[in-house]
């Protein structure tokens, strides 16, 4: 049965996926790009950004498994881009520039309607307004038997977690403290439940926690 995972999920030693005032030019808030320097220290990392240069190991490992397997991804509009309420300026097509890292179907969470934006690679996004288990199901119908990846940001993680929708979350630990911003696991009534840590390695940038679900997915 396909499933619905979250990888790579960098969050700081008190919590912080983010930090504080994302705006434009701090698309992770005040400090918040700390979070991913292990990311582009790694040979994907730099493959991302059309690089032939990085390191190989623990975290490169981690970081290429995120998109094995992966047919669709759901993320939230935080995720998108820095816009808020009505979209206004509909040039904006995401941090990402012509060619997004993710060449298969985007459902990007929404209160405001907008067309579908299809990308050079393959990425089409596609902006929802509705329920997240609607939402869920059509990025599995989307993704062809394949799993779907949830993104950030935190809220859109939360929601998903507190609907026991994630059947596997790996989080990379960042030896960092952020003191405020974005914490991943507020808002769930005292804590994910459901849960248990199934694998926990570290290397000298990152711990990497890897949590998969006790039950069967809600539905």
């Amino acid at each position: 049965m396909p499933k619905l995972r979250a990888h790579n999920i960098a969050m700081s030693l008190d919590g912080y996926m983010a930090g504080p005032e994302q705006t434009l030019e701090n698309p992770l808030g005040v400090g918040g790009t700390r979070l991913h320097e292990w990311i582009f220290a790694t040979r994907t990392g730099n493959r991302m950004l059309g690089i032939d240069a990085g390191s190989e190991g623990l975290d490169d490992s981690f970081l290429a498994q995120g998109t094995v397997g992966i047919g669709a991804t759901v993320m939230g509009r935080n995720m998108f881009g820095p816009v808020r309420g009505a979209w206004g300026n509909e040039e904006w097509t995401g941090w990402w520039g012509d060619n997004p890292p993710f060449h298969h179907p985007v459902f990007v969470l929404t209160h405001h309607a907008r067309p579908s934006i299809t990308m050079q690679g393959g990425t089409t996004f596609h902006f929802v307004d509705d329920r997240i288990e609607a939402v869920l199901e059509r990025a599995f119908d989307a993704a062809r038997g394949e799993d779907v990846r949830i993104g950030g940001g935190a809220a859109t993680i939360q929601q998903y977690l507190k609907a026991g929708l994630i059947d596997e979350l790996h989080v990379a630990v960042v030896p960092i403290l952020l003191g405020r911003g974005e914490r991943l696991f507020d808002h769930l009534d005292g804590g994910p439940d459901g849960y248990e840590c199934v694998e926990l390695v570290s290397s000298p940038s990152v711990a990497h926690v890897r949590l998969a679900s006790t039950g069967t997915r809600h539905t």
